[in-house]
């Protein structure tokens, strides 16, 4: 689904992304894994189009990502902090991206499942915290997209909200579908995921199936897997405990 080959990102003095080669397979849950600062925002961003890369490439259903940014069109993102016009409701939102999606075939099973019908007439800048992730949430599924970004996906939701959102995931993914998601939540990733890609100063250090992963560090537990990469990756001279 997505092939990223000698990718490099600077930022002025800053190397954020060097060299990165990555293949995210599709119908699969991939986690972008890493310490902070270690590029995976960048990383994403390379893949939507926001940030453009100085070296490599990268494709997205074996096709190169465009100028004109057509392949997004097959794309949902869930930021973990969406920014929308605080003057329209959650209606209008929803309408105005079928608009610049130019779709009238809409998946609103979340919208319902959330229990976000009350709220779609309220102005978003007078709901909670909590019932605008609701609407971040519906609005990355609503046009059945191939392709999904969740960043840290269940932040800011309730037990039961966030128990729905990874419920959808895991359906979608049955059907086909492919996500990457990036979290600081192991038990999310003990639920969903199928791979993992660990980065560490903008390089990928371990990339392959979560299976691998614990066969790899020879832990049981996938947070302890992961925090013994990160020791070794990431500390000089490290070793998990």
């Amino acid at each position: 689904m997505i092939e990223l080959h000698g990718v490099e990102k600077r930022f002025g003095a800053l190397q954020v992304l060097n060299g990165v080669d990555l293949k995210i397979a599709s119908g699969r849950v991939t986690a972008v894994l890493g310490p902070n600062s270690a590029g995976k925002t960048t990383l994403i961003k390379s893949i939507l189009g926001l940030t453009r890369i100085d070296a490599g490439r990268i494709l997205v259903a074996s096709e190169p990502i465009d100028s004109d940014g057509r392949y997004r069109a097959n794309i949902g993102y869930m930021p973990q902090i969406a920014r929308f016009p605080e003057n329209l409701t959650a209606a209008d939102l929803f309408a105005m991206m079928a608009d610049l999606r130019h779709s009238s075939a809409q998946d609103v099973e979340l919208i319902e499942r959330l229990g976000l019908q009350p709220f779609l007439d309220k102005p978003l800048r007078v709901l909670s915290g909590g019932t605008r992730q609701k609407v971040n949430a519906a609005l990355a599924f609503l046009f059945a997209p191939a392709l999904l970004f969740l960043d840290e996906p269940t932040s800011g939701l309730d037990p039961m909200a966030s128990s729905i959102l990874k419920d959808k995931v895991l359906a979608e993914r049955a059907k086909g579908r492919t996500f990457v998601v990036t979290t600081h939540v192991m038990s999310e990733l003990e639920e969903l995921v199928d791979d993992i890609a660990f980065l560490h100063e903008g390089q990928v250090h371990f990339a392959g199936s979560v299976h691998d992963l614990k066969k790899q560090t020879r832990q049981l537990n996938l947070e302890r897997a992961v925090a013994q990469v990160m020791a070794e990756t990431c500390v000089p001279g490290g070793v998990a405990a």
